[in-house]
């Protein structure tokens, strides 16, 4: 049987568990995923040691920049992006501990292909990326492909972004494509959501979190109340899944 898998912590919820175990049962694939909470990103070498059937892994929050000096190579979708979701181990037959790990990002793909449908592109021709992580990253190639022009935000302020504390109404107004790419308003913490002007939202906005636990969180929650297109990210996760899978199942 061979294993696959999840690095993270917390790993309080996990999509990607359900996801794969689900359809290893509805097509009878000879596999199993686990969850494995580390507390720091040395242990991944523990991981792959202590589990000689594993073959790739998913990669989620604090570990998706901090795995890259574990890897031996990276797509070079995952070298433009600076963080990885996808990591393929590929073994030496008999050799349990000779083992080469590759880097990819699938996250892009999954928001890309997820926000396309919702777009109009005379209007959402300027974003605002809530967030300055790994998600980040990924959201950021992802608008660079759909040719649409993006500033981070964060709680601090930084050459070439916008704090929280200088968004305006205008600025909201002038960017009618946002996406929370931070973990605010994740389940437990549903109360919270990022400090972005509410008021100056209309119908003509999009608003995009990548948070699917709770299914609307109070950030998308107060973008509907102002009319505008709300969608969260668990369709990208579904497509970026199985553009995990299908990475897996190329190794030799």
């Amino acid at each position: 049987m061979e294993t696959y898998g999840l690095i993270g912590f917390p790993l309080k919820h996990s999509f990607s568990a359900r996801f794969f175990n689900e359809k290893f049962a509805r097509e009878k694939i000879d596999a199993e995923y686990l969850n494995f909470e580390i507390a720091d990103i040395t242990e991944l070498r523990r991981v792959i040691l202590f589990n000689p059937s594993l073959r790739g892994l998913n990669v989620t929050i604090p570990y998706k920049e901090q795995v890259i000096p574990f890897l031996d190579e990276r797509s070079p979708e995952a070298e433009e992006i600076g963080a990885v979701n996808v990591i393929r181990v590929d073994r030496q037959p008999g050799e349990m501990y000779t083992y080469k790990l590759t880097g990819y990002n699938t996250d892009y793909i999954g928001f890309r292909e997820s926000l396309r449908p919702l777009l109009r592109g005379e209007i959402h021709t300027n974003a605002l990326i809530l967030g300055t992580g790994g998600a980040s990253k990924a959201v950021a190639q992802a608008l660079t492909e759909l040719q649409i022009k993006w500033k981070l935000v964060s709680r601090t302020p930084a050459g070439g972004r916008y704090s929280y504390d200088e968004l305006t109404p205008g600025i909201i107004a002038s960017h009618k494509l946002i996406v929370n790419a931070s973990p605010v308003g994740t389940y437990p913490d549903i109360d919270h959501c990022p400090a972005i002007p509410y008021d100056a939202l209309t119908p003509d906005h999009l608003l995009y979190d990548l948070v699917y636990n709770p299914e609307e969180t109070l950030f998308l929650k107060r973008g509907k109340e102002a009319g505008a297109t709300t969608l969260n990210g668990k369709e990208m996760l579904e497509l970026q899944a199985l553009a995990a899978w299908k990475i897996w199942q190329q190794q030799g």
